[in-house]
């Protein structure tokens, strides 16, 4: 039999999703067989696999622990993990950190070494027996493989819910990117209005009902300017899968260095012209409502040294302020415990 109770940080989750964190490795037919059979109880009464738990309530789950809980025990403890962040902002119920580029946010196929997730962890010295119903701190958003820049990290359960709904809602929060691209704008600033196809659209979906097609609008004003690049300023105001590149791709002006969306020939050249050994895409800046207290938390990370390099190498300049001068991966100000 194994035994729960409900923390405050925990509480708020429907029960299935709680037995589902802590029983990782059954099957997912058994944990609603398990409901059905009344083998999962919440304060002495059966459990509903849609019901709220709060905080004080005991879940129990009744079975042999030992092979329950094999599958999650399962595997050798991991190295130390190098943190390469660098912290723009903490506080009790967030760390804002400066992710280099070439570092994951999430652990998923093809994804080795450490990823954010982990550095964040380990940053924050997260306890490694915490138990699977609690929360871990976790990135609040993604951000791209390949772009650098601010990334807010949600120390607690509440902060993760409450930042989910600002990011889903935009309301209150302004994203400011800065990106090379192949090319002179044939103006000043601009918007692009196209919609984008969904970028997790299933196949079948996709035979049953056509291709679904979301509202995406991409600001962008040029920073500086030469014939074959140019800097960007890009704001969001939607928030696609790869909006940024795939708009600047349909409108023929490409990130430079993007493997996916960009002018292969013309990443060649930018590599070998001035250095661009990387995609050219920087979550600059982030304006968003504090989780707990709504006031305004303001965060900015300078370009990496390596796209300051890039511009004076190409002769463009970069916003005041923006490039100020270090290293592109410095480590965050404390290093991750042994794991």
């Amino acid at each position: 039999m194994i035994q729960l109770t409900i923390s405050e940080d925990a509480a708020g989750q429907r029960l299935d999703k709680l037995v589902r964190k802590a029983l990782k490795g059954v099957p997912l037919s058994h944990v609603y067989k398990m409901f059905r059979t009344r083998k999962i109880r919440v304060n002495g009464a059966r459990g509903k696999a849609e019901q709220l738990v709060a905080a004080g309530d005991v879940v129990v789950i009744r079975g042999d622990e030992e092979r329950l809980l094999a599958p999650a025990e399962e595997g050798g403890a991991p190295g130390a993990v190098k943190v390469t962040f660098r912290v723009l902002h903490e506080d009790e119920d967030v760390l804002a950190v400066d992710k280099p580029a070439g570092l994951a946010a999430h652990p998923g196929t093809g994804i080795t070494g450490a990823t954010l997730v982990e550095m964040a962890r380990a940053y924050l010295k997260t306890p490694d027996d915490l138990p699977p119903t609690e929360f871990r701190p976790s990135p609040a958003h993604r951000l791209d493989r390949e772009t650098s820049g601010v990334v807010l990290v949600a120390k607690h359960r509440k902060a993760m819910v409450r930042l989910t709904e600002i990011f889903t809602s935009g309301d209150g929060m302004k994203k400011s990117y800065l990106a090379l691209v192949k090319g002179k704008m044939p103006r000043d600033a601009g918007t692009i209005d196209l919609p984008l196809s969904e970028h997790e659209q299933t196949a079948k979906s996709k035979a049953q009902r056509g291709v679904n097609f979301q509202e995406a609008l991409t600001r962008w004003r040029v920073v500086s300017a030469a014939k074959e690049l140019s800097l960007l300023s890009v704001a969001i105001e939607t928030g696609r899968t790869h909006q940024i590149r795939r708009h600047l791709e349909a409108v023929g002006h490409p990130v430079a260095g993007d493997r996916r969306y960009g002018d292969f020939a013309f990443n060649r050249t930018a590599r070998q012209r001035w250095g661009l050994r990387r995609m050219g895409l920087h979550a600059w800046r982030l304006e968003i409502p504090h989780p707990r207290t709504g006031a305004p938390l303001r965060l900015e990370a300078p370009l990496p040294a390596e796209l300051v390099e890039v511009l004076s190498r190409a002769n463009l300049k970069a916003p005041e302020g923006a490039a100020a001068a270090r290293p592109s991966a410095r480590p965050a100000a404390k290093d991750g415990p042994e794991r």
